[in-house]
């Protein structure tokens, strides 16, 4: 019924223009407009309104946070050799420090929701980046363990927290027919930032490198200063004003947001008519659909070991045979053009599509890891070792992520957690055994998507939301 409600509302949204006849004000009583409003451009019957510089810029912005994720994801693996050597620590030690990241992003993802609520989404960003300065500050100036450790967690806390706002900040302000590139621009500087420390780790010392993730988190404070605050946070608020404001920033001063508004103001409305849902409410029967599609991507992605690949990347070439410098900067060359081509890509073909193409190269590069190990391990053909290993990294971490709430991201981070701090011991056991066990998951992920996962292409958050709750199992 409340799914019914809600599908009614959007119709009569979806109206192109409230002066046309039959259109229904179902909440306000009609509005005589200004001669200011009827000069602006009408959204079109789609509701496709241009995308905007400022939209472009702002996302810019958001997105260097993404960046300072990136940074902290790479670090570990470029820093391993310089960390070990220095410090002394053992496989175990060196396990935990570069999990904490992993465990840091656990306990952020708890609180996420609930913060970026509270405080809205640019001010849950800058919280972010005071635990990422602090986070880098430790590792830089550590003496043992427990100091990188700490400063480790302090990061992985920041970074838990980006996953969660960074990609709902850009969805809420995005035009719905490009929103799937827009939030891939959140993957496309990720792997920004880890292409700038695969190379230059290269080059410069393990505690110069943590200097160096300070800079992006400072320069992303003073941009966070210039963008507004989303426009459905802001109507959740009651803040309408503030909301057509930040929208028409948005969307031009010379567009007419005033289906889109009324849009985000009834289904904010009807959220609170609903009333807020706590965590155990989410295990009713009307949210088993939307929870099984999330948790499972994300349990299904982590389980693949993508984290693994990207944490470890160095120790795997030498494993490998393959000289790691080399390896990790020819995959820092290739890390940014793929990830473009997602952001190109993915309102053409469909995120389902490319979530599905996404399993099935990390299914096949997993497998062709598992024989490189295997023939390694038996001595067979030990020339082809080093080859193998160096394409099927290079093509492995596609690691595409969906926009996901409070429990879905707990799941992401949990699982990771696990991945990242066994990985090591898992190589030690049997390496082609593991690589074996992530591509029978890769496997699993395909059959998963094809049954379970819509394809959202096209469709605004209302309309998503809509459909998810109208569905049934």
């Amino acid at each position: 019924m409340e799914a019914g409600l809600l599908r009614k509302s959007l119709s009569v949204r979806e109206r192109k223009h409230p002066h046309d006849d039959g259109y229904i004000e179902t909440s306000l009583p009609p509005k005589r407009h200004s001669n200011h409003n009827e000069s602006k451009k009408h959204q079109n019957e789609d509701d496709e309104c241009s995308v905007t510089l400022s939209v472009c810029l702002i996302t810019f912005i958001v997105v260097t946070g993404s960046f300072c994720v990136g940074c902290g994801v790479g670090y570990s693996s470029v820093a391993q050799h310089g960390i070990v050597s220095d410090l002394s620590l053992s496989v175990a030690e060196y396990s935990m420090f570069g999990s904490m990241l992993t465990l840091g992003g656990l306990i952020g993802a708890v609180f996420s929701g609930k913060i970026s609520d509270v405080l809205g989404r640019k001010r849950t960003m800058l919280s972010c980046e005071v635990f990422c300065a602090v986070g880098w500050l430790c590792i830089a100036m550590a003496q043992d363990a427990l100091w990188l450790d700490c400063g480790r967690l302090l990061l992985g806390i920041g970074v838990g927290i980006f996953s969660y706002v960074i990609p709902v900040y850009i969805a809420e302000i995005a035009p719905k027919h490009v929103r799937g590139s827009f939030v891939f621009a959140n993957q496309l500087l990720q792997n920004c930032g880890l292409s700038l420390f695969f190379i230059i780790g290269n080059f410069i010392s393990w505690r110069m490198l943590s200097i160096v993730g300070m800079v992006p988190c400072v320069l992303h404070v003073i941009g966070l200063f210039f963008i507004p605050e989303s426009p459905r946070w802001l109507a959740k608020c009651g803040r309408d004003k503030e909301c057509r404001a930040a929208l028409q920033q948005l969307r031009g001063h010379d567009v007419d947001i005033s289906i889109e508004a009324n849009a985000i103001r009834d289904t904010m409305e009807f959220s609170k008519q609903s009333g807020e849902t706590h965590i155990m409410e989410l295990f009713q029967k009307r949210y088993v659909y939307p929870l099984i599609i999330g948790v499972g991507l994300m349990l299904l992605q982590q389980l693949s070991g993508s984290s693994g690949v990207i944490y470890y990347a160095s120790s795997l070439y030498e494993r490998g045979g393959f000289p790691s410098a080399i390896g990790t900067s020819v995959m820092a060359t290739i890390m940014i053009p793929k990830a473009m081509i997602g952001t190109i890509i993915v309102d053409k073909m469909g995120r389902r599509t490319l979530l599905m193409a996404s399993c099935a190269g990390m299914g096949l590069f997993s497998l062709l890891l598992s024989v490189s190990y295997s023939f390694q391990s038996f001595g067979v053909l030990p020339q082809l070792t080093p080859i193998f290993t160096c394409i099927s990294i290079l093509i492995f971490p596609m690691n595409v992520k969906v926009s996901a709430g409070t429990l879905v991201t707990v799941t992401n981070w949990a699982c990771g957690w696990i991945i990242t701090f066994t990985f090591n011991f898992l190589m030690q056991w049997n390496a082609a055994g593991t690589f074996l066990i992530f591509s029978t998951v890769s496997a699993m992920s395909i059959m998963f998507i094809y049954f379970l996962v819509p394809e959202t292409k096209g469709r605004s958050l209302e309309e998503i939301q809509a459909l998810l709750s109208s569905y049934v199992l």
